[in-house]
This record gives C-alpha cells, structure tokens and sequence, in this order.
C-alpha cells in the first residue's frame, strides 16, 4: 500500500472521479434513441407490474431504480436473480414486463432467466454496456449504458457505469410520471410517513383548535370584550356570533391595529361596528394545504371553521400549520 495522501491529492482524486461520472452522464444523454422511447412505452403499457433483476452492483442500483418507479406512479419490485432461479420466478407473470440490468450483458444468473421468460413472452428490457451482448441481442428493447471508463483506477469496480446505470434508471421513472399525470397528490398517498404526505394529507379538521378554545364573543359586546377573548384564547383573532351561534364576523389583530389608528374607544365601541363581517372561511374537510394557499393568496394569518350552518367549529393560525409540519 502507499502511504497515506495529502489533502490535495484526496481533492485530485475526487475531482478526478466526478469528471468521469459526469462525462458518462453526458454519453448517455449523447446516446439516448429510439430505445428508450421503445422502453417507456413497454412500460407504459404494462397491465402488471414492472420487475427489475440484477446481479452484484448492478441489483443494488436495480432495487432503488425499483423503489423510484414503485413511488412515482409505476408499480414495480426488484427480484434478486439467483432466487428468481430457485423459485421467485414465480413471481413474474405474463402481464409483467422485466429490466435486466447487467454492464457485461453475460452474467450468468441473469441470462440464465432469459429462457423462462421467453417461454411467458414477457417483454424483456435489457440495460447493458455491450449492444452485441446475449443479454443485449435477446430483449425486446436494449438501453445503452456504456461509459467510456470506470472511475476506479484499476477498471475493476463499478463506479461510472453504476452512476449510469441509476441515472437511467431516474429518467425512465420521471419520464413515466410525467407520461401518467402523476401528481403530487398521487406521491403523497405512498408516502404517507413522510414530509410531503403530511402536508398534502392532513385535513384542517386534525389541525384547528376546537371547542372551548375557538375564539367567540356575542354580537353585543364591546371591543374591550372581544380584545380580553383574543388574549385568553391566543390565536390573534375571535368570532362574534349571533344569537344562535351563527358567524357573523371576525375581529383581528390587524383590525385592532386599524381602529387604534382612528382613536376609537376600546371600552365603549361596540364590536359589531368595527369586525369584519364579510369574513373568509374554512370547512374541517377541507385539506390544510389547500387553507395555506387560500391563507398565503388572501394575506391572511389565520381562518376560522365553520360548519355547514356557518357556526364557528374550529379556529387554527400559521403557527399551527407550521407545528403541524403543512409549512
């Protein structure tokens, strides 16, 4: 072994490895034909699901490329080929359409596969490095990942050719989610867990503050009242509501700030004189994302709920929703 590099040559290699990779991403962007479109369509068209297959490096880059297409809209998984050989083969069907990636084009756990799946005509896409390879000449559709070096010295572990391989693999899953319309609505159902599906999942109904704590004051309170209900409340606003619980406007922050401006009395004008009447609203159905973009385009901090009789069931603010995770 040598002895240990200095700080510029660590920086030398690196830069060294990600000129490599970027210009085997450029080959592949030089190179992308027919084929590929051949591929999205097999694909497109699949009534099963899409099985990815590959050996060594190349399976570990072929289950994420599995994982991309099953989260954007093309239900996929990835079936280890020495297994598929002892049994999981069962788990391919003819309305399935499988990827086989190998950079040779001859492993052997991979062309082993190809007899079997011939006899079920299951559309065959191969992801290689050699055009003129078993693999290659076999499938129904070949997609080139030929790069023109590996980025490790010694040309023995897949580095260039692995990057192209994932990168491939990406453009095929986009190119399909944008085939398919997927949305963002669409990502969120799968991943329910995440950042993304919280903030498209949750409903006002699991963010507002309900009960005792939404904001009111009848209509014949004066301004002192309703101010004394904010600060007990603590949501910058409150609600006056009719006799029968009915909303008929909003007093906020912002209006306090309006009639201190005009030096009215807080203690002797009555609230009804100065709120807002014409007040926006939001339903416990609606989508917290969709409140924040109705919060956001009106300039607004907060909303109160109301219920199919326009009574006040719920009040939630900014601050919410960014605790609640929708911002």
């Amino acid at each position: 072994m040598t002895p240990s590099m200095t700080k510029k040559d660590y920086l030398t290699q690196a830069r060294r490895v990600l000129d490599i990779e970027r210009a085997a991403i450029d080959g592949l962007y030089q190179g992308l034909d027919e084929s590929f479109h051949q591929a999205c369509d097999l694909m497109f068209d699949c009534k099963g699901r899409v099985v990815v297959t590959g050996m060594g490096k190349s399976g570990h880059i072929g289950g994420k490329i599995a994982a991309t297409l099953a989260s954007t809209g093309t239900p996929a998984f990835f079936v280890h080929p020495g297994e598929a050989s002892h049994g999981d083969l069962g788990m391919i069907t003819k309305q399935d359409v499988v990827i086989a990636i190998s950079n040779s084009g001859e492993t052997g756990e991979v062309v082993s596969l190809l007899p079997v799946l011939k006899r079920l005509s299951v559309p065959l896409i191969a992801m290689t490095g050699r055009p003129d390879s078993t693999l290659a000449t076999l499938a129904d559709c070949h997609i080139s990942i030929q790069v023109a070096e590996e980025a490790c010295p010694l040309g023995l572990a897949p580095t260039a050719s692995t990057t192209a391989t994932l990168v491939m693999g990406d453009a095929l899953a986009v190119s399909l989610l944008h085939a398919r319309g997927f949305t963002a609505d669409d990502f969120a159902l799968s991943h329910p867990g995440g950042s993304l599906g919280k903030r498209l999942l949750l409903r006002v109904s699991d963010i507002m503050h309900s009960g005792e704590r939404v904001p009111r004051v009848p209509r014949t309170a004066i301004t002192s009242e309703a101010l004394l209900e904010m600060s007990r409340k603590g949501l910058g606003m409150t609600t006056i509501v009719d006799d029968q619980g009915k909303l008929l406007g909003i007093f906020t922050d912002g209006d306090l700030r309006r009639i201190l401006d005009q030096r009215m009395d807080v203690h002797k004008t009555p609230i009804a004189e100065v709120m807002t009447s014409r007040c926006i609203t939001a339903r416990p159905e609606m989508l917290a994302a969709e409140a924040l973009h109705l919060m956001e385009t009106r300039k607004i901090n907060g909303l109160i709920v109301v219920d199919s009789e326009q009574q006040p069931v719920g009040a939630f603010n900014m601050h919410d929703l960014l605790q609640a995770g929708v911002i």
